[in-house]
């Protein structure tokens, strides 16, 4: 069984854990509930997941090899109680060498790190797509570059893991604009969104498309810094030629964020 992969929001901070007073109390509701169905939408249950998050750079792909990974609370100003969430899923620094493997066999030069803890664009939303914390879980990092092409060809090169029972998982945001979360940007995020919905569902066309995003209508003001899109090129990367489907759309904080199911047809 061939697993789709998955571009997801992760939210703000620990937004799902905690009162949210920043605009309705629902605000983040109907993204949590996406991600505590996406195990069970899943043809099979993963044996493993790869999360590639916005929030770890490094020269080259690194993969994490703890067994044990630390919880990094990176986020500010949100309450004590946030600051000591767990998440004890365990590592596999079995996966984390088979992805460098993979890696390297395509020509991609890749790093390890046995000390990288876990940042909140993997620990606060697993916590909601494996509430257990059972199913194994490796971290693998942007390219510092941010060189969309070679987070496509990342994502080729991991393609096998899918038929090996890994969830490849990109976590971001579809917007990304810290000072863009207001109603001056609600039609502009649609637009931009709008976009994105049609170039993740050509799959002829995806990579292309992809690899040029910051000319699409409001790209950078959607992206001033694109580590937060990039997670989803990877997703995209590992499925070439494969249907996709906007799995999730709401609009948060005045703006439209989406998810992308790779892999699925509508």
């Amino acid at each position: 069984m061939t697993l789709p992969t998955v571009f997801l929001p992760h939210g703000a901070g620990p937004c799902f854990f905690m009162e949210w007073g920043r605009g309705p109390a629902d605000t983040w509701d109907r993204t949590a509930a996406y991600l505590q169905g996406l195990i069970p939408s899943l043809p099979e249950r993963p044996k493993a997941i790869l999360v590639v998050s916005g929030h770890w750079e490094a020269e080259v792909f690194t993969a994490g090899t703890a067994e044990r990974p630390a919880l990094d609370y990176d986020y500010y100003g949100f309450p004590p109680h946030t600051y000591q969430l767990t998440f004890d899923a365990p590592g596999s620094p079995t996966l984390a060498h088979r992805v460098r493997r993979l890696l390297g066999e395509a020509g991609i030069a890749s790093a390890e790190d046995a000390g990288h803890g876990w940042d909140h664009g993997v620990f606060v939303p697993l916590k909601l797509v494996t509430p257990d914390a059972d199913i194994p879980v490796v971290q693998l990092s942007l390219k510092a570059d941010l060189d969309p092409k070679a987070h496509l060809a990342a994502g080729r090169a991991l393609s096998p893991l899918r038929d090996e029972g890994v969830l490849i998982v990109g976590s971001g945001m579809s917007w990304h604009n810290m000072r863009g979360f207001s109603p001056a940007f609600t039609e502009r995020s649609a637009a931009f969104d709008r976009w994105l919905e049609a170039a993740v569902t050509d799959p002829t066309g995806r990579e292309a498309a992809l690899a040029r995003w910051d000319s699409a209508p409001h790209g950078r003001e959607a992206h001033p810094r694109e580590e937060h899109l990039l997670p989803l090129m990877v997703a995209a990367g590992a499925a070439p030629g494969e249907p996709a489907v906007v799995a999730f759309r709401d609009t948060v904080m005045d703006v439209v964020v989406s998810a992308v199911e790779f892999g699925r047809a509508a």
